[in-house]
């Protein structure tokens, strides 16, 4: 799903007020984004889905939200689930749930 221009750049303003170094990387008409080297997010539309595990998935399920599902609602689900679009600009909220998304990217590299 293309990611249009105005929306990636907002979505890099908003992740750069809450983790260091962050870095957008165009892959199969989405966006992979990163924090350094971990790989925490991706967009795909103009949808943030952010990096989940047992850890955090169920702050998602809290919200009624499920994972992403790239090719259509019987497709395979990937372990990303939506941020709500209001949590972009809420930066104490936004900050908490990167954080968990970064310590889930984190673990995935160390088990790599």
């Amino acid at each position: 799903m293309p990611v249009s221009p105005t929306f990636r750049a907002f979505v890099l303003d908003q992740l750069g007020q809450v983790a260091p170094k962050i870095r957008a990387r165009s892959m199969f008409g989405g966006v992979g984004i990163y924090s350094s080297d971990l790989f925490f997010a991706l967009v795909a539309g103009d949808q943030v889905y952010l990096k989940v595990d047992d850890s955090n998935r169920s702050d998602f399920e809290a919200l009624d939200l499920g994972p992403f599902r790239p090719y259509g609602p019987d497709g395979e689900a990937m372990q990303y689930y939506p941020l709500p679009e209001d949590f972009l600009e809420d930066t104490d909220t936004l900050c908490e749930w990167v954080e968990k998304a970064l310590a889930v990217a984190r673990r995935a590299k160390g088990a790599a």
